[in-house]
C-alpha cells in the first residue's frame, strides 16, 4: 500500500513537472515569436530611440547620449526590444502561470482568470506609462535644470537602460498593489478593516521604497511613493465592495465540499 501510494505522488510530481515545463515553453515562445516580428519591424533601433526620447529632451541642445562599451551600441537595443517584446507578451505569460494554478483552485476562483490576468496587464502597462511620460520627463528636467552650468552632460547608454529597467519594473509592480490587496481579502488572508489599520504603516513603507529604488531626490521619490499609497487606497475600495458581494453560489459550495471530502480521504 505504501509502495503504491509513494508511486502515484512520484508520478503526480513528474506529471506537474512535465506540465510546468510545457507552460514556461509557451511563455518563452511567445516572447521570442514577438520578439522577431519587432526585431524585423519597426526594428531595435527604432524602438531604442523611441525609450530614450524623455533624456534626450533633457539634454543641452546638440548633446547626445555615448556608449563607452564596443558592443554597446548592438546590444542596448537588443536588450530594449526583447523588454519590449516581453511587455507585449505579458498576458500570454500571466494566462501560462494562471492556467499552471488553475487546476488546483476552485470553480469560483477559476472564475477570477480573466479578470486577473486583463487588469493585471493594464496596470503593468499604466505604471510603465506613467513612468515614461510623466517621471522620466519631470525627473529629467529637474536634474539637468539643477546641473551646473560648467557640465555637459553625455549619459551613458547601458546605464540609461538599466536605470529605465528598474524604473519600469518599480512602478509596474507599484501599479499591481489594487490587485494584492484585493487578491489578499479575497483569499481570506486579512481583512478590510485590518487593512485600514495598517494604513499608517503602508505610507511609511511606500516611502522607503521609493528611497531605495529610485534615484535620490526627493521629487522622484514622490512620484513612486504617492501612487502607491493612492493605490493601497483604490484596492481596500475595491476589495470592500467585493467583500460585500452576495455569498457563494451552491456550485462553489459542492466544490468546497468535495474538497474537503478529499482531504479527509487523504488523511
Amino acid at each position: 500500500m505504501t509502495d503504491a501510494s509513494d508511486d502515484s505522488s512520484q508520478d503526480t510530481f513528474i506529471s506537474h513537472l512535465i506540465e510546468l515545463r510545457s507552460r514556461l515553453m509557451r511563455a518563452v515562445l511567445a516572447v521570442l515569436g514577438i520578439f522577431v516580428v519587432l526585431f524585423i519591424y519597426p526594428g531595435p533601433s527604432v524602438i531604442y530611440d523611441f525609450l530614450a526620447q524623455p533624456m534626450l529632451a533633457s539634454l543641452p541642445q546638440g548633446t547626445r547620449m555615448i556608449a563607452t562599451g564596443v558592443i554597446t551600441p548592438f546590444m542596448v537595443p537588443i536588450k530594449v526590444t526583447l523588454l519590449a517584446s516581453f511587455v507585449l507578451a505579458l498576458p500570454v505569460v500571466l494566462y501560462q502561470a494562471w492556467a499552471f494554478v488553475a487546476p488546483g483552485l476552485y470553480r469560483h476562483e477559476q472564475r477570477l482568470a480573466l479578470p486577473l490576468i486583463v487588469s493585471s496587464t493594464l496596470l503593468f502597462l499604466l505604471g510603465m506609462a506613467f513612468c515614461y511620460f510623466v517621471v522620466f520627463h519631470t525627473v529629467f528636467s529637474f536634474i539637468a535644470h539643477f546641473a551646473p552650468q560648467s557640465i555637459t552632460p553625455a549619459p551613458d547608454i547601458e546605464a540609461y537602460v538599466n536605470f529605465v529597467l528598474t524604473m519600469f519594473i518599480a512602478f509596474g509592480v507599484t501599479f499591481e498593489v489594487p490587485i494584492a490587496v484585493i487578491l489578499l481579502v479575497k483569499t481570506g488572508i486579512v481583512t478590510v478593516k485590518k487593512l485600514r489599520e495598517v494604513r499608517g504603516y503602508v505610507v511609511v513603507g511606500a516611502f522607503v521604497i521609493a528611497a531605495v529604488v529610485t534615484p535620490p531626490d526627493v521629487l522622484s521619490q514622490i512620484l513612486l511613493a504617492a501612487p502607491l499609497c493612492l493605490l493601497y487606497e483604490i484596492g481596500i475600495l475595491a476589495a470592500a465592495a467585493i467583500d460585500k458581494r452576495k455569498p457563494a453560489a451552491p456550485e462553489d459550495e459542492m466544490d468546497a465540499a468535495i474538497q474537503a471530502a478529499d482531504d479527509q480521504t487523504r488523511d
